[in-house]
């Protein structure tokens, strides 16, 4: 039941966050930036806006709840949108307008009226009787507790805008959220408490307890399981038990007089028996969960569960093993018994995954609320009708298939401009998807420090620490490397750190804009940074020289690089040998959304850092981006980031061995990776010996699975001149641009959209990755338009000066007066004249 709908008509995330808990947020369609995934959303279409059928399916399908939309939409939609979706906005006057058969084709109306008449919005409400009457006023004034639930009792729901809700205490402005909600609620009990029944995302009972308005309040503002004791008082749960709550939702149910907490429960459990539920020990899916996370974090090797988690093509192949016997029981017991067994396998993958059940019905819901559907076909390889009175055949994988590795190809000359632009598009990041997901590890870090650190490397490194940094002089041992390695990196920080070098802006830049007013720039080191290194089971010192030297040579006086530890708690002696090399204060020994936060926020142990630096994961990525945006936190960061990219252009010159080496350098990072050729006027015989050198390099390779994906999504785009495919080039803005190409550095000065440019036919992009000087810290997903790649004035700012003579500021004053005058801004006029009387 909802209380009341807040029209979100001013950007507010905090209150977002809190409205998200009680019920439906309505957005107006005016709004651009995208709507959160975790609430349930309304559309209120405007007046003015002209029909539009695709707008009003897309908002359906992204996941809208209900599209609020004027008389004139309603008309264009009720013949093709179900009634449950649709409400129709609606001018208190011009009920008069609204047909039967508009009245039959909705599920409500929102009425606009200047003000709230419970005897007007009562008699409308019989006109549309068994719909919702939802009731928006253009008062300034937000609506009373009285207002909420006298409507309420004729079965009207407030529209109330957020600018006229607050987190804080209610004024005559503003009405408290958790005041608002509270507006119906009574209680039948002597005490005046409320029975609240709490159950998991899911549904699943994990008590009965209690709370009171005092409770509620605290919990829709804080977001955590707050109760009312009947002996102790306020309950706040896990205070300190440590089981701790995140609250999903609060809803009232029909009777508004007892409600109901759905929780994500922390800890133990929710029961002081230290199970999950007070009604016993959970079953079913819930249980299989709980275990498969068990066994995630803690399943000894050698253990199946333990196989399936570490072998991906093993658990594919169960997978794909108890589809096929389930498709083929037909026993009522048969059916439930393969059912089970492929629920067992498939759950197993979405937890290795990182997804849950709450996360599998939450899409089932999305998919539920989309109006467009796919024809439901099956794809050509499982149409076939199989003789299931044959014993199971084995399913071919397409890893197992031994086709040719085949780009697609285009040309330029026979698409349409819609076309092209579909050729430049990356695929769609889902970084607010990603932000929620990894916003509780953010916070744990940042409310726990070193305890939830550790906790959270056992669980993602599975490696068990005593402690999270460490600090110089490293131990020799753990700065071990092959004779041939340490003179590799040698060279390559050489010649890293004298590129970088020439980079630094060691000196001041002065102005004499007029007489006697001097205006100086210079730079000062950033203080702090911190350089993520992906590792583990990976080695990247290249990474650790391309972030360490430029902040080496900027002069940042605290260098903390954070890495994940191997199973066995050490950090990679490549990577320890870079960091002494470039003399960082502190190794983190974290990884992931953990170790960001670390940086950003501090913790006892790891110093907090102003900027943070380096690529990972769309974990890391999303952690990045949600700490920067962090008042708090007061950090910034180096850039987007997104799958690794390279465009490479070809002419005739171009040796095809060399050209298909290169695309295969970054279709191997993984299956996300973005690879195009641009092919100048090549003609078939050429472009056949690229991609036959494409295929024989990627079978040679021992990541050809990855290959064999990422190449299968990249494209050969074909143009006529080379000033078509930089112009192509330049509008695709790639991390890296290969010049394959005659005179190929007389082409240079042409482009304008690349994080780093490889010229000729001896200049691969390794070289850039590792040692030539360059770095390879890039921008990514089209970014370069906007973004430098990481350099040193990355790791320095700049700081503006300004002196001004006596014979200066009589010059200048007055001038500087009037402007202050014209902006009404008298202290700024004063703080002249004053100067200028004395």
């Amino acid at each position: 039941m909802s209380v009341f709908l807040p029209l979100f008509d001013e950007e507010d995330d905090a209150l977002l966050e809190t409205l998200a808990r009680i019920g439906p947020v309505v957005f107006p369609s005016s709004r651009t930036s995208p709507l959160p995934s975790s609430a349930h959303c309304f559309v209120l279409v405007e007046h003015t806006r002209a029909f539009v059928l695709d707008e009003a399916v897309s908002w359906l399908d992204n996941g809208v709840d209900k599209l609020i939309v004027p008389l004139a939409w309603a008309k264009e939609l009720i013949e093709l949108i179900s009634s449950e979706r649709l409400l129709l906005l609606l001018d208190v006057g011009n009920i008069s307008a609204v047909s039967d058969k508009v009245r039959n084709g909705v599920s409500g109306v929102l009425l606009k009226t200047p003000a709230i008449d419970l005897d007007l919005i009562a008699s409308i409400s019989k006109f549309f009787t068994g719909s919702a009457i939802h009731v928006l006023s253009s008062s300034s004034v937000p609506p009373t507790n009285a207002l909420i639930r006298g409507l309420l009792g004729i079965g009207a729901t407030p529209v109330v805008p957020v600018s006229q809700l607050t987190l804080s205490a209610t004024s005559s402005s503003k009405i408290n959220v958790a005041d608002a909600f509270l507006a119906p609620i009574v209680s039948d009990r002597q005490d005046g408490l409320f029975p609240t029944v709490v159950s998991t995302e899911t549904g699943h009972s994990l008590g009965l307890v209690y709370s009171s308005a005092e409770s509620v309040k605290e919990s829709i503002l804080t977001g955590k399981g707050v109760y009312q004791s009947r002996k102790h008082g306020l309950w706040r749960k896990g205070e300190t038990s440590g089981a701790t709550q995140d609250v999903v939702s609060i809803r009232l149910d029909c009777d508004s007089d007892s409600l109901e907490f759905r929780v994500v429960q922390h800890g133990a459990g929710f029961c002081h028996l230290n199970r999950q539920s007070c009604f016993g020990e959970t079953s079913g899916l819930p249980a299989l969960e709980k275990t498969l996370r068990a066994r995630l974090e803690s399943a000894p090797e050698g253990s199946y569960t333990k196989r399936l988690f570490n072998d991906p093509v093993l658990l594919r192949a169960k997978i794909m093993e108890e589809a096929d016997e389930l498709c083929r029981a037909e026993q009522k017991a048969d059916v439930a018994f393969e059912a089970a067994d492929l629920f067992y396998f498939a759950l197993t993958k979405c937890i290795a995954a990182g997804v849950g059940i709450s996360d599998i019905e939450a899409s089932l819901d999305r998919k539920a609320r989309k109006v467009t559907r796919r024809a439901g076909n099956a794809k050509p390889e499982w149409s076939q009708k199989q003789n299931t009175s044959l014993p199971p055949q084995p399913i071919a994988t397409e890893l197992e298939i031994d086709e040719p590795i085949r780009m697609r190809s285009y040309d330029l000359a026979d698409i349409s401009p819609e076309e092209r632009t579909a050729l430049l598009r990356r695929p769609v990041l889902k970084s607010d998807e990603m932000i929620s997901k990894v916003k509780p590890i953010v916070d744990d870090v940042r409310a726990r420090g070193d305890a939830a650190l550790l906790e959270l490397t056992a669980k993602f490194d599975k490696a068990k620490l005593t402690s999270t940094v460490v600090f110089p002089p490293f131990a020799a041992d753990t700065m071990v490397v092959d004779p041939k390695v340490g003179d590799a990196i040698k060279v390559a920080y050489a010649n890293i750190k004298k590129f970088h070098e020439a980079q630094a802006d060691t000196s001041t830049l002065t102005v004499e804009t007029m007489p006697g007013v001097v205006c100086s720039r210079f730079a000062r080191p950033i203080a702090r940074v911190g350089l993520y290194v992906p590792g583990g089971t990976a080695i990247l010192p290249s990474t650790a020289l391309m972030l360490g030297i430029p902040a080496q040579v900027a002069g940042c006086q605290e260098i903390v690089l954070a890495t994940p530890p191997r199973p066995d708690g050490s950090i990679s002696p490549e990577v320890m040998y870079v960091a002494h090399l470039v003399g960082a204060s502190a190794v983190l020994k974290a990884g992931g959304a953990q170790a960001v936060a670390a940086l950003a926020y501090g913790t006892e142990s790891v110093p907090k850092v102003d900027k943070i630096f380096g690529p990972g994961n769309q974990w890391v990525t999303a952690a990045k981006m949600l700490v920067q945006n962090d008042t708090d936190a007061l950090v910034s960061i180096d850039m987007p980031a997104g799958p690794s990219e390279v465009l490479v252009i070809a002419d005739y010159t171009a040796n095809p061995a060399f050209v298909a080496a290169d695309l295969l350098s970054q279709a191997e990072h993984g299956v996300d990776s973005q690879v195009v050729l641009i092919a100048v006027d090549l003609d078939a015989d050429k472009l056949a010996e690229i991609e036959n050198e494409v295929d024989v390099q990627a079978h040679a390779l021992s990541r050809v699975d990855i290959v064999r994906k990422s190449i299968g999504k990249s494209i050969i785009v074909k143009v006529k001149s080379v000033e078509e495919a930089i112009v192509f080039s330049n509008d695709y803005a790639p991390e890296h641009l290969i010049l394959h190409l005659e005179n190929a550095s007389e082409q240079v000065q042409f482009i304008d959209n690349a994080g780093s440019v490889f010229v000729g036919p001896y200049s691969p992009e390794s070289f850039g990755d590792y040692a030539s000087g360059t770095n390879h810290t890039l921008p990514t997903n089209g970014y370069a338009r906007q973004f430098s790649g990481v350099n040193t004035l990355s790791f320095q700012k700049h700081i503006t000066s300004q002196e001004i003579t006596e014979s200066g500021l009589k010059t200048l004053g007055p001038i500087v007066a009037t402007l202050a005058d014209c902006e009404g801004l008298e202290a700024h006029a004063n703080a002249v004249r004053i100067r200028l009387r004395g």
